[in-house]
């Protein structure tokens, strides 16, 4: 190999082992980028989670919480339910029901949404004819005697009997009507949900049963059977008295197909029924 040449890579490497490297520090300045920007985003929550907190009176205030107004309002119904029951069957104004409910902290926008969509869209708010409310009941009865004509009303029109609920909510001092009506007014529990409800006692149709009559009615256990097993057992005893009973399967009638065939339509042929009168003018 030609000597001089060899001479320059000596002095180039010489060089290059002479002069410093960078590259160590383009890895640390990265890595010091890095870092920060980590830095960074760790700090980014905390400094949201510095923000305002938000107390209880802020919470009340707060426009959007439907939760909040949604609760207002189960407070105000509750409360005029109880009212009327206790007898108290004055109209009241907003103003008067949020002192007596102890809810005057509530904000503006809450009472606006009171007066013109909830309290009036309400089932159980009525709305009286000064623009105060008042509790509106399942049934207008005031004392033991207008209850005793409902429940006549209800048996004559046969409509049945009226659930105790409705009558403990409707009926203020609801237990000493009852307890004075004890002897006319019968109690039945229903069997899908357990709530009883109330029938008047009809006594002219009480009729005399025999008392063996009885216990065997009551030996005979038929809460597990529905009707079509009963009827079953009725048919093989060769008993067939709740035939036309229950509920009847409509019947479906076949619809008839209409006829393809066209109708041709006799046309009156004019002077046709003239034909006499002109064969005798033609002779004269």
């Amino acid at each position: 190999m030609d000597p001089a040449l060899l001479r320059e890579r000596e002095l180039f490497k010489r060089r290059a082992l002479a002069t410093p490297t960078v590259e160590k520090r383009k890895k640390d300045t990265e890595q010091s980028q890095k870092d920060e920007s980590f830095k960074k985003k760790s700090k980014s929550p905390s400094s949201s989670s510095a923000g305002p907190k938000l107390d209880v009176v802020n919470y009340k205030t707060m426009s959007g919480s439907s939760q909040y107004k949604f609760g207002v309002l189960a407070k105000i119904v509750k409360y005029m339910r109880s009212r009327h029951q206790e007898g108290d069957d004055h109209p009241l104004s907003l103003d008067e029901i949020l002192d007596e409910t102890n809810q005057l902290d509530v904000g503006s926008k809450v009472k606006q949404w009171l007066l013109t969509e909830a309290l009036v869209n309400n089932p159980k708010i009525e709305v009286s004819t000064e623009g105060k409310f008042i509790f509106k009941a399942s049934y207008k009865i005031k004392d033991k005697k207008s209850l005793l004509r409902l429940l006549k009303q209800q048996d004559l029109k046969g409509l049945g009997g009226i659930l105790l609920e409705d009558v403990q909510e409707s009926l203020p001092h609801c237990d000493k009507a009852m307890k004075a009506l004890q002897n006319e007014i019968i109690y039945i529990s229903r069997p899908n949900d357990k709530k009883k409800i109330v029938f008047y006692n009809d006594k002219t149709a009480a009729l005399p049963v025999d008392e063996e009559f009885q216990k065997l009615w009551r030996s005979v256990a038929v809460e597990s059977m529905d009707d079509q097993k009963i009827e079953e057992y009725l048919e093989k005893q060769g008993i067939r008295s709740m035939q036309d009973h229950g509920l009847k399967k409509p019947v479906l009638h076949k619809r008839k197909k209409p006829n393809q065939r066209k109708k041709h339509l006799k046309r009156p042929r004019d002077n046709e029924h003239l034909a006499d009168v002109l064969e005798t003018y033609d002779e004269k």
